[in-house]
């Protein structure tokens, strides 16, 4: 009977938290000194504050408008981390969905590691736990969907990451960063990712088009309906006309 019992809570447990699904968000803060932008104003581009960086802390940045702008997630944690680059992290959970997002902000000046970083995990590298209410939550080449927000950093800089031979299907990817998939393409490709959405031109890689991006994802949705979503959103915000947006984004490789 004992044994039953024990099979019987492997069971339930492999089921309640088969479903859960796992974003993780790679956020290089906005940097006026050591990045390749054109400035904005002093107390935004300052790549050490999150408080007011405008990838971050902003209106339009991951954390605030995830926490104060939308109604579909909720701040459930600050996870603390190891790693001294990041200065914050943020972990949301879907308000109807068993679907956890963590999001990382990285000082600006650490650009560089952050892409890299970003790389790994699309490679299913750099695999990472966080416990939450009994869940183990899996994050860095464990989750389900890796997203890179901020300034392409490969414009100004060459990487050389080492990629593994993975046989698992390829992992989703989001981009929102300028002339993403012109600079990020040969990498994607060398880590086996799935470009679900990346950029053609120049943007604003603020929360509003991510958030728009992860409805799509949630349910499933194809990479053309993502894109259209991602388009319909920025064009909201940005007022840049319907066409001009959905030319600006692209899901998949040439």
């Amino acid at each position: 009977m004992r044994y039953l019992l024990f099979f019987t809570i492997l069971w339930f447990n492999h089921t309640a938290f088969s479903n859960v699904r796992t974003v993780h968000v790679f956020v290089a803060l906005c940097d006026n000194e050591f990045q390749g932008i054109v400035p904005v104003s002093a107390k935004i581009g300052n790549g050490k504050d999150t408080r007011l960086n405008l990838y971050w802390g902003c209106g339009y940045g991951v954390k605030s408008f995830f926490k104060l702008k939308t109604d579909d997630w909720i701040l459930v944690d600050q996870p603390k981390s190891n790693n001294p680059d990041i200065l914050e992290r943020v972990l949301f959970k879907h308000a109807q969905e068993e679907v956890y997002l963590l999001a990382e902000a990285y000082d600006g000046e650490q650009i560089k590691r952050c892409t890299q970083d970003f790389l790994k995990a699309s490679n299913g590298q750099n695999f990472e736990k966080i416990e939450y209410e009994g869940k183990s939550l899996a994050f860095g080449g464990g989750a389900n969907l890796v997203a890179y927000v901020g300034h392409d950093g490969l414009m100004d800089f060459d990487v050389n990451v080492a990629f593994d031979e993975i046989s698992e299907p390829p992992k989703d990817v989001i981009i929102l960063a300028c002339y993403s998939r012109e600079f990020f393409s040969p990498h994607i490709k060398a880590s086996q990712g799935n470009p679900l959405l990346w950029t053609t031109h120049l943007m604003a890689p603020e929360a509003y088009t991510l958030k728009a991006a992860l409805d799509g994802w949630i349910l499933n949705e194809s990479g053309t309906q993502i894109d259209e979503r991602a388009a319909q959103a920025y064009h909201k915000y940005q007022k840049c006309g319907i066409n001009g947006a959905r030319n600006l984004f692209a899901t998949g490789f040439k």
